[in-house]
This record gives C-alpha cells, sequence and structure tokens, in this order.
C-alpha cells in the first residue's frame, strides 16, 4: 500500500484500501520437549525453538507467503529468543529468491532482504507473570538480559530496520496482571498498526498476545487453543485524503480450527438459550 503521489493526487483525493496484520505465535519451545533443560540453562526464562519449532515456523512463513495474497512490509517480534528464531525463519520464507518446496528451514536460503524490514518491540514480550513464566525461572535481580544488537543479529542479513523507535521502550514490570498484559497486547497491536497504516505486519509474539487479537476484535470470543506457530489474520480498511489517513475497525478473517486456533463465539447467548 501507499500513499498517493504527486502526480496522480488529485485524480485520487480519497483512496481506499487495506490494511494487514497478521498476529502469530513462536514455534515450539526447547523446555516443553527437554524439561531437564532449566535445570542448567544460563537463561532458564528464555528457552530457544527446537528444530522442530524451526522447522515449523520456516513452513509457516511459506504458507503466510503463498496463501494470504499480499505482501508483508514490516516485521515486530518479541525480544524472547524463542519469538526472534521463528521470526528469522518466517522471514527467510518470505524473503526466499526461490520458493524451494525441498527446504524446511532457512538454512543456505538465498533471500532478496529488501522485501521486508525487522524490528525488535518490547510491546510484544511474553506475560512477565507467573502465569507464563514459571515460578522460581524469573532472573532474581530483575535484569531479563536481552541483548537487542544480538537478537538482531540473529535475523537474515539486511534484513533489520535499526531506525525504528519501538513504541515501548522498556520491558513491562514484573509480575503484570493478566488483564493488564491483555490490555498492552491489544495496545502495541493498534499502536504498530496506526503508526505504519500504509503497510502489512508481521507480528511474532507469544500464545496469549494472538488469543488477545483474536477475542479483542472478535467480540464475545474467547480463544481457548492457540497452537506454536499459529496466526490469525486481521484487516482493516485506511481511507487516504491527501496526506492523511482514516481506518475503520478491524475485522478477524481466520476462521476457526484453520491456523491453529480455537475459539468459541457468543456464549453468553449460547448458555442463555440453554436456561
Amino acid at each position: 500500500m501507499e500513499l498517493p503521489s504527486s502526480e496522480n493526487h488529485h485524480q485520487q483525493q480519497q483512496q481506499q484500501q487495506h490494511q494487514n496484520v497478521v498476529v502469530m505465535r513462536h514455534g515450539d519451545r526447547k523446555d516443553n520437549f527437554e524439561p531437564l533443560w532449566v535445570t542448567t540453562a544460563e537463561r532458564p526464562w528464555d528457552p530457544p525453538l527446537v528444530e522442530e519449532g524451526r522447522v515449523r515456523a520456516f513452513c509457516t512463513g511459506r504458507k503466510i507467503r503463498n496463501q494470504l495474497g499480499f505482501p508483508i512490509h514490516r516485521v515486530f517480534v518479541s525480544p524472547f529468543v524463542r519469538c526472534v528464531e521463528t521470526a528469522s525463519q518466517v522471514v527467510s520464507a518470505l524473503c526466499a529468491l526461490h520458493d524451494d518446496p525441498n527446504n524446511l528451514t532457512g538454512d543456505n536460503v538465498s533471500i532478496d532482504p529488501s522485501k521486508l524490514k525487522v524490528s525488535i518491540e518490547y510491546g510484544l514480550c511474553e506475560m512477565l507473570n507467573t502465569e507464563a513464566i514459571r515460578p522460581g525461572l524469573a532472573p532474581k535481580d530483575g535484569n531479563w538480559g536481552f541483548n537487542i544488537s544480538e537478537l538482531e543479529g540473529k535475523f537474515p542479513a539486511g534484513t533489520v530496520d535499526n531506525t525504528v523507535e519501538p513504541v515501548y521502550k522498556e520491558l513491562p514490570q514484573w509480575e503484570e496482571t493478566v488483564p493488564g498484559a491483555r490490555t498492552r497486547y491489544a495496545h502495541i497491536f493498534q499502536a504498530l498498526a496506526d503508526k505504519y497504516p500504509t503497510e502489512n505486519l508481521l507480528l511474532v509474539t507469544h500464545g496469549e498476545g494472538v488469543g488477545v487479537a483474536v477475542s479483542t476484535f472478535m467480540k464475545d470470543t474467547t480463544v481457548y487453543t492457540v497452537e506454536y506457530c499459529a496466526y490469525t489474520e486481521l484487516r482493516r480498511p485506511i481511507f487516504h485524503k491527501d496526506q492523511s489517513f482514516t481506518a475503520g475497525n478491524f475485522e478477524v478473517l481466520t476462521h476457526n480450527g484453520k491456523t491453529g486456533i480455537e475459539y468459541i463465539q457468543n456464549v453468553k447467548d449460547d448458555i442463555n438459550g440453554m436456561s
């Protein structure tokens, strides 16, 4: 999506387009497959992906590229390493010069880095409470130790946009409430979309965040399953006039159970109907 150029500005006084935002969960995390990993890990609160997770992420990136019907312009990523490694694989799939079905990961895949740009966004991080971080695993000194330069080095060469100012300049406080985290997720989705209204976005976050992306924009919905690398697609109309824009509301285009997300709707109506 682009703003009208000066040449056709008068012919396109007001132009309607759509902005697409894909919100995706990370891939398979190591501590869920190797329970003893946390006993020796230097950063037990920040597990990487297992190999199956890398494969799942790359293949999901290929699916997004081939099935959604629009390009991704920007990718924003939680600083947790499982999300960074997931995004790295997805970006490789989205930017691949050749879509070879024999490739299962982004290793040794040639890419065109001009296709999109990647940035880390603290607002997409995991819920910082014991609902999400297992008891006793959070850093005792409160220092989560995210080295942004080191994390950016995990993305494919040439894809990082160092000019982007994050919406959230720092992590939430430890023991944020679940409602507080859900409010944060809803805010960051809206804020990033409003910051880049002419671009389609991919937001790589955590399971709770993906659930919020559905329940916030599909009223009376309860999400009960978000699988690894599950994603939801949001779309809204954008109306451009001169150099400003107005936006409609997001709608959820993801069908129940089709992309790893399961939910129920109109819970109150169903209960009332049974009484």
